[in-house]
């Protein structure tokens, strides 16, 4: 492949990214909760090759960031009870294989088709509640999503396993890529949802969109 190679590219890259987790609800007949989306930011490097003709691949190492906050809501339908929020976010490392094609459509500038398997690997997932009495806001307690605890609700794996497609462009050095990513794994542990033997399923997938600059060509 070494020998192949027609171009060869290594740069930096710096992204938006948004984060989905999708949980289905076995004793509502599999039908799909309200998803949760984390917003953040996607920092890494990426290798660029061209074998022949445009095509090739691109394999990157990434750092992806990303939180979210809910709205006060209330434990129960009357605004007697306290009201409770939670704050998420979660860091990873990704590691995506995506095979290519360039379309040269002007002199050094090209649009870009790619596809291609993410390898996800968790850091660090966790949510932290909050309660308004009505006097005031107070922290209450932490939730670990990597949790080795086998009763707890909504536990995930560290590891996911994803598959993407995109678009971009590329003109001299700059690029800017776009795509989607889905989940092809379920990335919650096998263990109770509602107190029977069910299990909990669901996807991680994540929108992305990122802006780089190769620093080295050959």
């Amino acid at each position: 492949i070494v020998t192949m190679q027609a171009e060869d590219y290594l740069g930096v890259q710096i992204g938006y990214a948004q984060s989905i987790t999708r949980l289905n609800a076995p004793e509502a007949n599999n039908s799909k909760l309200n998803p949760t989306i984390y917003n953040g930011l996607k920092v890494g490097v990426v290798y660029d090759a061209t074998l022949i003709k445009g095509f090739g691949f691109t394999i990157g190492l990434n750092y992806t960031f990303g939180a979210n906050a809910t709205d006060w809501a209330s434990k129960h339908t009357t605004s007697l009870y306290p009201k409770v929020r939670s704050r998420g976010q979660y860091h990873q490392v990704e590691i995506p294989v995506d095979w290519q094609y360039k379309f040269e459509i002007a002199k050094r500038t090209w649009l870009l088709l790619y596809t291609g398997p993410t390898l996800q690997c968790g850091l660090s997932f966790k949510d932290k509640w909050y309660i308004d009495d009505g006097k005031n806001e107070s922290f209450t307690h932490q939730e670990d999503i990597y949790s080795e605890e086998d009763m707890k609700d909504y536990t995930m794996k560290r590891v996911n396993v994803t598959w993407g497609i995109g678009a971009g462009f590329q003109y001299e050095r700059y690029f800017l890529r776009g795509g989607y990513d889905f989940g092809l794994i379920n990335p919650y542990k096998a263990q109770s949802f509602t107190g029977k033997d069910v299990y909990t399923r669901g996807r991680f997938d994540q929108w992305q969109i990122k802006l780089g600059m190769y620093l080295w060509e050959k």
